[in-house]
């Protein structure tokens, strides 16, 4: 009985290191490529609030006040834009929702955005075609 048992956890543990092996070699990780090609880090790396799901930083205190009292955080998490574009979204919201002069504070959250919030590149799985040569095909 005493080996059985033996067997029954050597069997178990056996299991469950296989498993291990098995969902590491399957884990797959998403990784931001720099300019060179190079994949340079993780994509989750950033510190995140945990109250907003915001990237956080020195300036996040302004964007939460500043923004979040009007909408939800995931509308600045679901949109990616340059300075540019932030501001014009900005002033947009100044024209039509009433959002008020953002005054000195402005360039916090416009500097706060752009840095977590701009475009990023993304991955395709090959460079686009140039120079393509089309030709007619022939029925038959």
């Amino acid at each position: 009985m005493h080996l059985i048992k033996n067997k029954n956890v050597g069997l178990l543990l056996t299991l469950f290191l296989f498993l291990g092996l098995v969902s590491t070699a399957f884990r797959t990780e998403t990784r931001v490529e720099n300019q060179a090609g190079f994949a340079s880090m993780p994509l989750d790396t950033a510190k995140t609030d945990k109250e907003t799901g915001l990237v956080t930083d020195q300036n996040l205190y302004m964007v939460k006040a500043q923004c979040t009292s009007c909408h939800s955080s995931k509308l600045i998490i679901a949109n990616r834009f340059t300075r540019d574009g932030w501001k014009q979204k900005i002033r947009w919201m100044q024209a039509n929702h009433n959002l008020w002069d953002l005054g000195e504070t402005e360039k916090q959250v416009l500097d706060y955005l752009e840095k977590h919030y701009a475009p990023t590149a993304t991955a395709a799985r090959r460079k686009p075609l140039n120079d393509i040569k089309w030709y007619k095909l022939e029925e038959q």
